[in-house]
Order: C-alpha cells, then sequence, then structure tokens
C-alpha cells in the first residue's frame, strides 16, 4: 500500500495535503523545502540531529510494561515514554530539527503556535540551546489552563503573544503564527509544531517524529514474542505523534489506532476543506464554515487532522476513534493508581480508548497493545483539579 512515503514536489497524500497560502508565502515553503531536502540528505545534519536527540533531548525513550494495568485488562499494554523527554513531551523531537533546519538556513527568529504550550516550551528550549529568538502565539483560554507552561517559556526566553480572537484556542493562535509569518519572513522561521500547514510541514514534521516508531518497533521486537503488537494506539489532534508513530509499524500487520477527542473529531465527523494553508478532513458547518472543536485536552482542541492521517483513514490503513472528557480523566486517574505514571490529558485519550475497547471486548484478550504516551501530566494538574 503506498502510504507514508515521500508526498513529492505537490505534497499531496491522496486527496489532501498541498498547499494553500498567500502568493507572498509560496517562495518561503519552496526556500524551507529545498532546504530541507537538502539537509535531511546531508550526513552532518543527520548526525547532529541524532546527537542532540541522545544527549539533550534523552532519547532512546523506554518502552514501559504497564503491569498492573495490563493484568486487570487482560492485555499485554506497553507504553512508549515520550513523556520523559527533556521538556516532557514528543514535541521536542519536531523542533529540534526544525530549529536546526532554521539556523542552517541563516533565519535569527523562530515562529511558534501552541495549545497545550509543549510545542511552546519545546520551540523555546531548541531557540535557547541554538542562540535563536522565540516568538510563541497561544490562545488566550490555553494560555489560562496552561499557565505552568506560560511561565516556562517566558524563563526560556521566549516572547509568549496571547491571541485573543475567536475561541481563544490553538486554532486561533495558528492564524496569528501564519499572519506574523507573511510580515516577517525574510528573517523568521515558522515552526508548526504538527503534522499540519502547507507543504513540506506535514511531511517533515512527520520525518522528525518517525523516530518514535523507529524506536518503538526495535523494543517492541526485543519485548514481544513476535516482534510487532497487535495494536499501535496513540492521541489525535493534528497528530504528530501518532504519525511519527504510525511509521514505525504501517508496513507490518499491527492495527493503527488514532485516538480524537469527542469534542474535536475531525477525522471521525469532518468534511473535505482546507484549513492553515492545507487540505484535510476539518470540521464545519453545511455552509463551509470552520466549527469550533473542544476538548478537555488542550493540545486536542483543533477542528482539523494533518493531511496524512486522512489519507490513512480513506486508504483503510488506520481507523479513528473517539473518547469523551470523562473517559479521559478516568483513564488518567487509572494509570496514575495502577502504574504511578501521570500521563498528560492528550496521551490519556488513547489510553481512554485502550480501557474500553479491552473490557467490552473490542480488544480480545491476550492482544498486545503499544501506546505512544506523548506527555507527561504536569501541566494538567489544574485542569485536573477543576474536574475531579
Amino acid at each position: 500500500m503506498d502510504v507514508m512515503t515521500d508526498p513529492g514536489t505537490t505534497g499531496r497524500f491522496g486527496a489532501y495535503g498541498g498547499r494553500y497560502v498567500p502568493e507572498s508565502l509560496i517562495p518561503a515553503c519552496h526556500e524551507i523545502e529545498a532546504a530541507f531536502r537538502e539537509a535531511w540528505s546531508d550526513t552532518e545534519f543527520r548526525g547532529r540531529l541524532t546527537m542532540l536527540l541522545s544527549v539533550y533531548a534523552g532519547r532512546p525513550t523506554p518502552l514501559t510494561p504497564a503491569w498492573r494495568l495490563s493484568r486487570e485488562l487482560g492485555i499485554t499494554l506497553l507504553l512508549k515514554r515520550e513523556d520523559l523527554t527533556h521538556t516532557g513531551s514528543h514535541k521536542i523531537n519536531n523542533v529540534i530539527g526544525q530549529a536546526l533546519l532554521a539556523q542552517r538556513m541563516g533565519k535569527r527568529r523562530i515562529l511558534a503556535e501552541t495549545g497545550a504550550g509543549q510545542h511552546g516550551v519545546a520551540t523555546a528550549t531548541a531557540a535557547a540551546l541554538l542562540g535563536l529568538e522565540a516568538t510563541v502565539f497561544m490562545g488566550e483560554r490555553d494560555i489560562e489552563r496552561q499557565e505552568l507552561n506560560v511561565l516556562r517559556m517566558e524563563v526560556l526566553g521566549a516572547e509568549v503573544v496571547p491571541v485573543t480572537s475567536g475561541s481563544r484556542t490553538l486554532k486561533d493562535a495558528c492564524n496569528e503564527a501564519m499572519r506574523h509569518w507573511v510580515s516577517s519572513v525574510d528573517d523568521s522561521y515558522y515552526c508548526i509544531g504538527s503534522v499540519m500547514g502547507p507543504h513540506p510541514y506535514p511531511w517533515m514534521v512527520r520525518e522528525f517524529q518517525r523516530v518514535i516508531g523507529e524506536e518503538a518497533r526495535e523494543q517492541c521486537a526485543a519485548e514481544l514474542p513476535y516482534g510487532v503488537p497487535d495494536y499501535v494506539v496513540a492521541c489525535i489532534g493534528g497528530g504528530s505523534n501518532a504519525v511519527g508513530t504510525f511509521a514505525g509499524f504501517v508496513d507490518t500487520a499491527a492495527r493503527l489506532v488514532g485516538v480524537e477527542a469527542e469534542g474535536g473529531a475531525a477525522a471521525t465527523f469532518g468534511r473535505a476543506g482546507v484549513l492553515h494553508g492545507f487540505r484535510s478532513l476539518v470540521l464545519q458547518n453545511d455552509d463551509g464554515q470552520v466549527t469550533e472543536a473542544h476538548s478537555v485536552a488542550a493540545g486536542l482542541d483543533y477542528p482539523g487532522i494533518g493531511p496524512e492521517h486522512a489519507h490513512l483513514r480513506d486508504a483503510g490503513r488506520a481507523r479513528y476513534e473517539t473518547v469523551n472528557d470523562d473517559e479521559v480523566i478516568r483513564a488518567l486517574r487509572r494509570l496514575a493508581h495502577t502504574e504511578g505514571i501521570l500521563a498528560a490529558l492528550e496521551s490519556s485519550h488513547a489510553l481512554a480508548w485502550v480501557i474500553r475497547a479491552a473490557e467490552s471486548g473490542g480488544i480480545a484478550p491476550g492482544s498486545t497493545v503499544m501506546l505512544t504516551l506523548s506527555g507527561r501530566g504536569d501541566k494538567d494538574i489544574a485542569s485536573i483539579k477543576e474536574m475531579l
């Protein structure tokens, strides 16, 4: 099956992807694509990235058996621990790669959007490491519920710009970041945090995140009798941790499952449309207007999915499920109580589906499930407290 390959210069994943941006940004997108293709074939660039992911970000991350929860569910549950990276989530994998690319291109400033704040923290971290300036756009509502991450960004030297338009969440932060990029394209690099945006971003971010899936596949081969789990599961908003995970298993018999927030389930309820420079599945009304997404997790509060996820869904290679906020909170508490691991609200969506499917027979007893724990829950303490 022709999936998860190089989308070529058009940036198309089947019917999705592409480059839908103002004319003034077309040269910038071409410049980034050319720079990335050159860098990705440069052993020196790849070597420096691998070195920083190892000695700075803390890779490889472990594959942790969830022993007690596995016994309760009657399955073997393995957790790919992206929560143990420096900055506390998978976002650092992509950001170090893009920051190195920005530096290679001679850009002095990095722009970013953020919802849960993890991409913003990773951007501020990488900028400080490489001596670059960082400006992070964040919805006012997300600033209120992610106060800790806002402080972390500011301490690291980044400017955090509140976005007061629309729903004041991730979608609106993306809008403002892209507007600012138009006016500062000569000296600024836009570091997109997920597999979304105009080509080459969805493909480029997938390549930076595929380290998750490649590591996990090697680790599963050492852990499991047949080397490949029955299910590979990850949460999905834009979908970078899921795409990075799926990339390691797409050519195996593993069932790939992306789990969305019920109130932001573009793969389940979306229709084809254009958002933030790419064509994908988008939540929209009958008039084609983008509708607001809702999730207890700020990082999943987005009304679209990455174009490669839409293609994987249409091709039948991955399936997409939804969970509600109550299930997420219960899953978060259950993992904390059984394994001593406090997962991010985003990651807890994937766990909530696994628990539901295992207890209802949707996952057969004795199955093996590899779940990417994309981030740690320290950042969500205030939100969790309100819901307990």
